[in-house]
Order: C-alpha cells, then structure tokens, then sequence
C-alpha cells in the first residue's frame, strides 16, 4: 500500500509529510464499517476539502473576471465544483484506482460512481490542506484546476437575466418569479437595496445591489444557476 500511495502522490504531483491523511481521504465509510476495529472514513475530511475548494476557486473567479458581476461569479463556481466536474478530475487522477470500498459498494460499481468520487476528490483537497496548509491547498488545486477555467465569462447581450427567468419560470411552473425589497442599508448617496426572489416551487434567493434593478438582475441571475444547474455555462 505504501508503494500505491508513492506511485498516487507522484500522479497528483504532492507529496504528503503525513501519508495518513491521504489514506484517510480514501477510506470510503463502507469499508470502514467493515473493520473489526474503529476506522476513520473521509466524511469530515470531504467536509473540509468541500469549504477550501470554493474559497480557492471563488478568489481565482474573482481575480481572472473582474469585469464579471455576482451572479455571474456564482454561475461560473457551481459549474466548476459541481459532482460531475470533480468526478471527472478525479478519474484524471486515478483516484478511483485507489479508493478502499467495502465488498458491497465495490461490487455495486462504486468505483466508477460519480458521486463517490466527487467526495473522494474533496477529500483528498482536504488531505492536502490538512498536511500542508492553505498555501499547498491552493497549489494543488489550481494544478489539477489548470485546464478547467472558462476563457471568458457569460455576458448577456439579447436578453437580462429577470426576461430570461421569467422565460424559464412560465415555461416550467406556468408561473412567474416574484421579486421582494427586504430593506436598504448605507447612506443615501451609497444606499445598498437587498432583495428576496420567490421561484413557484419555494426555492428563494437573496441579493443586494446598488440600485434596485441590480438587486433584481444578480438574484435572477442565482435564480437562473439554480434552474439550469446541469447545462451548460453559455
């Protein structure tokens, strides 16, 4: 296992001070559940890896588009983190080759789910944070990262984001969105409007802008993220 592991890190270009952690990240909580004696599964190192991968890949959003508003921002990130996406980067990795699954997940094709290899992904991000830091979590994020950032991010020329959710909305639920002004804060020359977006199936969002219909557009724009979750950026 020891000579899998070298062969692992020298795939994923980090090598770990604490092996433990990465053995850790692959512990699946089947196998686990297995072992006559207690063995800790990656649930909580995917909690952690989970929370460092959308601080690390939100200030690299914010730095490469800065011409690029919230929504925007936020639309460009669940693309980029989503199940598939880090399922995906995962078997780049051969993460699935290493995996230890207990014989009933295994023989259930686990190996190749999305979903466990999208928390596997995660947990090998915090394996690394864990060993090394933020400063190595993010180096090694931005590598296997590196040929995944879209060139440009969407500008939306014909339509704005409230004509196209309203389009979506009717077409969906038969209904329309509804828009709420919860407040306002600041002085009045900098007032900040916060706004509450309904969808017809409960689903909220909320957003702030410097004028109401800015409000408006960013939580359409989160609104929107939400409808079309599985397609494509453009």
């Amino acid at each position: 296992m020891v000579e899998d592991f070298s062969r692992l890190q020298q795939g994923i270009h980090y090598r770990f001070s604490q092996v433990k952690h990465l053995a850790t990240a692959l512990t699946h909580s089947s196998w686990a559940n297995e072992q006559p004696e207690p063995v800790e599964d990656n649930e909580r190192l995917e909690f952690l890896g989970d929370a460092v991968l959308e601080l690390c890949v939100t200030e690299e959003l914010f730095k490469r588009f800065k011409g690029a508003h919230e929504g925007q921002l936020t639309k460009i990130r669940s693309k980029l983190v989503k199940e598939k996406s880090l399922a995906t980067i995962a078997r780049e990795l051969d993460i699935n080759d290493f995996l230890k699954l207990g014989r009933g997940e295994e023989a259930q094709g686990g190996r190749n789910r999305s979903s466990l290899l999208a928390d596997a992904m995660e947990a090998v991000i915090g394996a690394v944070f864990l060993d090394g830091g933020y400063a190595e979590a993010q180096k090694f994020i931005m590598r296997i990262f590196a040929n995944k950032w879209p060139a440009t991010f969407k500008i939306e020329s014909s339509k704005d984001f409230k004509s196209k959710l309203q389009e979506v909305t009717q077409a969906r639920f038969k209904e329309r969105p509804t828009y709420v002004l919860t407040g306002t804060k600041g002085p009045e020359h900098e007032k900040i409007f916060m706004v509450n977006l309904n969808l017809p199936d409960g689903k909220s969002f909320d957003s702030e802008g410097s004028s109401l219909k800015k409000a408006e557009q960013t939580a359409a724009a989160k609104a929107l993220d939400y409808l079309t979750e599985d397609e494509g950026l453009s």
